[in-house]
């Protein structure tokens, strides 16, 4: 009972007495250590732009297929406040994917052997971690003389040295799109995007906030929407209260094994798999971005009954938006959070979704071993349209359970990780990758996975060719070398074969996958990187080619690449169902990007800027670029057709309360009088938004 008491005064107290000290700044010598590590943790936050080697490290391929607003929002959150290397768990550690278990395995050897680091410079002593990830690390960790804490920390200290901090943005379109402003026939609600974000935390223990957010069209403050925003979201996370490792309470994510079953969490890109596969660590994270469909509501919490030994357990409860069958069933679950027109808000919360579940997993030495299972019912059924071969075998019902086992072991050298699953579908699905340090120079990855056609799981997202944890079987080998201190190269081949037509196709199909990645860091302040990769499926073809060069100077930087894509379309043998029956030629077209990104920082103002001018010869042969961005949000352009697109962002730390921000960017087309279709019609050529955000934290 001695650990639930903290939690329910915190939760009456913290509101009250919290909003009491806005404008209270406690003087430097009344600080406790968690007060005064928490303001070192901010002054360590690296300058340069972590984004752009978290890029390098992702697939931006894969864009469609991943979370990128979660895994922003993530990655923004532990640089925002990062970790004391000396004191972080290795559960801490594994949260960031540039890192393998083996290196985070070194790092914790090396702490233990010589009792902490005195400079984050110390990290060039470990060989198996390169510049590259030291410079990524700078982001995310300092170094300082702290001792871990022994006890919880008491409510008078939470509550007078914890922070807070207060965000609001806006997004201002000069534009008008077809449906705004026509009421009934069109968008409810005005075109503006905008949101709010409250959160307080002490350290590493209590983490308290809201979202409110609202997407252009929807309405606000009427309707459905009387309290104000569309979409809310309120958590509560206390860590490290004795036996208890995490207490989550509101909407949160969750990632247990390697997400067979269960990962309401984000997944990368095939490349970074290289070091983020082999982790089954089980992870309760708050739900704290704009995302209205990845996450769960209710509660869940990690308790260590003995040394090494965790069990969490977890219950929600959620409301769904949906379109239904004729007969009253789902037809299809509906992710977009959208919420604009009549028919969208008829969707809204129709249904519901219950949860209840568990894992217990056990760590000794290198090995672990671990359970999950989960279940789940609907208050009305799922009745997908089966008439459609690539949905055959989708889940029908109201009511479904899932269980899984993983496994692995970790050492200097190896990484080998695992699990299998199953449920009521009566299928099994299997993923195993294993990983080998033949030096401190070149490693070998490889992934083995077996998704029945049968299998299913409403909650799964793991490595995968296709969409879904569904009908795949693959190998995937990919190797890291680095022949010089200045070198790494990496490269990975992935094939997988699927027994069952997919979308589009009427036949069993497959895919080969094939990357290279070389960076170069001649100096310093230089990095030159090229990339190239080939993808084939079911009969498609499509070849990317990336360039660039950065440069990073003490108040300024430089980033120059060009992207070149060619397509080639199959014919109908191959399955694609696009090409026409008669034999005609298959389709093919080709495009480039050139981009040129710059940055200056002078003092308390940082400007960045971004331009690109794009040719490709149709929506097949699209690029992606990326470009800076607001706190919190991943800045992912898709770009097609001939045209410019350029960006200026302005970042200002007016005090150490006060952070504003701004962006205008703007996307010019050549080759065409209107943008997009339907009710997005832009009627003209030239799309331009005007986005501002300012944040207070006291």
């Amino acid at each position: 009972m001695k650990y639930w008491q903290p939690i329910i005064r915190l939760l009456l107290k913290l509101f009250f007495i919290g909003s009491s000290q806005l404008f209270y700044v406690p003087s430097v010598c009344a600080q406790d250590s968690s007060s005064r590590s928490e303001e070192d943790r901010e002054k360590h936050v690296s300058l340069r732009p972590w984004q752009e080697y978290l890029m390098e490290l992702s697939e931006m391929e894969d864009f469609e297929q991943t979370a990128w607003e979660d895994y922003e929002e993530e990655l923004e959150e532990l640089a925002q406040h990062p970790l004391n290397l000396n004191t972080a768990t290795r559960e801490e550690m594994e949260h960031l994917p540039f890192l393998t278990p083996s290196q985070v395995e070194d790092i914790q050897a090396y702490l233990y052997r010589y009792h902490g680091m005195k400079t984050m410079a110390e990290l060039a002593l470990i060989p198996s971690i390169s510049w590259y990830q030291r410079q990524l690390m700078n982001s995310f960790f300092y170094v300082a003389d702290e001792t871990p804490r022994q006890q919880f920390p008491s409510l008078k200290n939470i509550l007078k040295y914890g922070k807070h901090e207060v965000m609001g943005m806006v997004k201002v379109p000069f534009y008008e799109r077809k449906g705004d402003g026509k009421g009934a026939d069109g968008y409810l609600g005005y075109k503006y995007r905008h949101g709010v974000r409250y959160q307080f935390r002490y350290g590493d223990y209590v983490k308290m906030g809201f979202v409110g957010a609202q997407d252009a069209g929807e309405p606000f403050g009427s309707g459905r929407n009387n309290l104000g925003y569309d979409f809310y979201s309120f958590y509560l996370q206390v860590r490290k209260l004795g036996r208890w490792k995490n207490i989550t309470l509101g909407r949160y994510r969750l990632h247990e094994g390697m997400g067979l079953i269960l990962n309401k969490d984000f997944s990368f890109g095939k490349l970074s798999v290289l070091s983020s596969l082999g982790r089954t660590t089980s992870q309760i994270k708050v739900h704290s971005s704009r995302s209205s469909a990845n996450y769960l509501q209710g509660a869940a919490a990690t308790y260590t009954l003995l040394k090494g030994l965790d069990l969490t357990g977890f219950l929600s409860y959620r409301k769904i938006d949906a379109t239904l069958s004729d007969e009253g069933g789902i037809k299809t679950i509906l992710k977009t959070g959208l919420h604009r027109t009549r028919r969208e808000i008829a969707r809204q919360d129709i249904a519901s979704n219950t949860l209840v579940g568990g894992n217990i997993n056990y760590r000794h030495q290198g090995w672990h071993i671990g359970a999950t299972g989960f279940y789940t019912s609907f208050s009305l059924p799922l009745m997908p349209e089966k008439v459609q071969l690539y949905k055959r075998f989708a889940p029908e019902g109201d009511a479904f359970w899932n269980v899984s086992v993983d496994y692995g072991y970790i050492s200097h050298r190896w990484t080998i990780g695992g699990e299998t699953a199953t449920g009521d579908c009566g299928a099994v699905a299997t993923l195993n990758a294993a990983s080998y340090q033949f030096s401190d120079h070149f490693s070998l990855t490889a992934v083995q996975r077996f998704y029945s056609a049968r299998y299913y799981s409403l909650f799964s997202n793991s490595f995968a060719e296709g969409s879904s944890v569904q009908d795949e079987n693959g190998m995937y080998v990919g190797a890291t070398w680095s022949p010089g201190s200045r070198w790494t190269i990496t490269a990975y081949s992935d094939f997988a074969y699927f027994a069952w037509p997919k979308y589009h196709t009427r036949q069993s199909t497959q895919s080969w996958d094939h990357l290279l990645n070389i960076l170069y860091l001649p100096a310093r302040s230089w990095t030159l990187g090229a990339r190239v990769r080939y993808k084939e499926k079911a009969g498609n073809a499509t070849g990317r080619l990336r360039f660039y060069a950065s440069v990073t100077m003490k108040n300024w930087s430089s980033k120059t690449s060009v992207d070149y894509t060619k397509y080639r379309e199959g014919n109908a043998g191959s399955g694609t169902g696009n090409a026409s029956s008669s034999g005609t030629q298959n389709a093919s077209s080709s495009g480039y990007l050139l981009n040129e990104n710059l940055g200056y920082h002078w003092r308390w103002l940082r400007l960045q800027g971004s331009f690109g001018y794009f040719h490709t010869q149709d929506f097949a042969s699209r690029i992606y670029a990326y470009e800076p961005g607001l706190l919190y949000q991943m800045s992912f352009g898709s770009y097609f057709g001939e045209g410019i697109r350029y960006a200026l962002m302005a970042r200002s730390e007016i005090s150490r309360h006060l952070l504003v921000i701004a962006k205008l960017g703007s996307t010019d087309y050549f080759d065409r009088t209107h943008i997009s279709s339907g009710l997005q019609e832009i009627a003209g050529s030239h799309q331009m938004d005007l986005e501002v955000q300012v944040k207070w934290k006291w």
